[in-house]
């Protein structure tokens, strides 16, 4: 373990680790096409990412039970999972492929996934009493940068076959794994937890601040990943089919990377006009944008890059400020179990978003059913108020 460094060493450290450890989240997507005509099978893709955010749901969730961030050195359980993660990754390499274990591996993956990102941004709160919001804003650009970059390989025809992929995937997260368990040491601010207990999850039922919060951010995470998931689709719409597969794709990676600069961007502002300020604005202005999408006529071909651009930039930003606000809204020697929560369920909802946006595409154009997606922010921005202002009143 590393002596004690800097909050901004540490932080740095934190980004390049997260940025290379989530790079397994969508290593079986990109491995798809290869994987679907070995195993004779089609539409891989939407079982495969399933797969990953059932298993990222269910690890969060137990690793919230256990409050196994605050028990242990989240730095020690960062490492673990990683290797962990890895291994999971590395599986389709070691047995004879079959569809079984395909989704066993994406799942477990996705299981020790729960160790990396949540886990990262606990550790960065240890570093951070002032300014948590601004690191967070640097964390999560760096895992929206890393969701981007296979539409970026895809845009300019980077042919990787589906065992390298997996090696240097794995390869990547290993390192994560060492830069965090070796690099950076328990930080400063961070004060442990020392049992189980039972009574805490419920606790947190009681904590409007908490609860604000956590709605905000299950009004962004309903809308964000499908927003992600059906973006080629609305880009193809808008532009009437009038695009080739490779601008499409560099069209997709502006969009979802132009969140990551945003996430920094308005990590920096944060620090000084609060995280409440920049959480609010940005889930007010994604849901402007899905109600100009379903009410507008139509959108010009001019402008359809610049509306998207905004749109994917204001999708993202509030994410590490209403994640900030779960930090600040319950005792440091709880952060890491109410971080693991919110995502855990936060993720789950993305699973039922996608899903409703998969059944309503049957019926209805990508400009309706993405349209929709207003009600997450809608909805987030109401509970926000709601609990804020019970809150203010006690």
């Amino acid at each position: 373990m590393a002596k004690s460094i800097s909050s901004r060493s540490a932080l740095i450290l934190i980004v390049i680790a997260q940025f290379l450890g989530t790079s397994l989240w969508f290593a079986g997507n990109a491995a798809a096409p290869e994987l679907e005509l070995i195993l004779g099978e089609k539409d891989l893709v939407p079982l495969i990412t399933s797969m990953v955010q059932l298993g990222f749901v269910a690890g969060t969730f137990l690793y919230a039970f256990f409050s196994i961030p605050d028990r242990f050195s989240p730095s020690d359980v960062f490492f673990f999972s990683a290797i962990l993660a890895a291994a999971c990754n590395l599986v389709l390499l070691l047995f004879p492929l079959q569809l079984g274990l395909v989704i066993g591996s994406r799942f477990l993956t996705g299981f020790f996934l729960a160790g990396i990102y949540p886990v990262g941004m606990k550790i960065a709160s240890d570093y951070f009493e002032k300014g948590l919001g601004s690191a967070l804003g640097f964390l999560v650009g760096a895992l929206v940068l890393g969701t981007a970059f296979p539409f970026f390989l895809k845009a300019f025809e980077v042919s990787i076959s589906w065992k390298m992929l997996l090696l240097a995937t794995s390869g990547l997260a290993i390192g994560s794994g060492a830069l965090v368990g070796f690099g950076i040491p328990d930080g400063p601010f961070r004060k442990i937890n020392p049992k189980f207990d039972l009574s805490l999850l419920p606790s947190f039922t009681q904590n409007k601040a908490l609860k604000g919060a956590a709605g905000g951010y299950f009004g962004h995470m309903w809308e964000l990943y499908t927003f992600w998931a059906f973006l080629p689709a609305l880009i193809l719409f808008l532009e009437k089919g009038n695009l080739t597969g490779t601008t499409q794709s560099l069209w997709t990676f502006l969009i979802i990377a132009s969140g990551g600069i945003s996430c920094g961007f308005g990590g920096i502002i944060s620090g000084k006009k609060g995280s409440e300020k920049v959480a609010l604005f940005s889930l007010m202005g994604s849901g402007i944008c899905g109600l100009v999408l379903l009410m507008a006529p139509e959108i010009p071909t001019g402008l359809v890059f610049p509306f998207l651009l905004i749109w994917g930039m204001l999708v993202t930003a509030d994410s590490p400020q209403f994640s900030t606000l779960v930090a600040q809204s319950v005792r440091p020697e709880h952060r890491g179990t109410a971080l693991t929560l919110v995502n855990c369920l936060g993720f789950g909802l993305t699973i039922g978003s996608i899903q409703v946006a998969r059944f309503l595409s049957d019926f209805l154009s990508a400009k309706v059913y993405l349209g929709l997606l207003a009600i997450g922010p809608i909805l987030g921005l109401w509970i926000y108020r709601y609990f804020r202002t019970k809150d203010l009143d006690i």
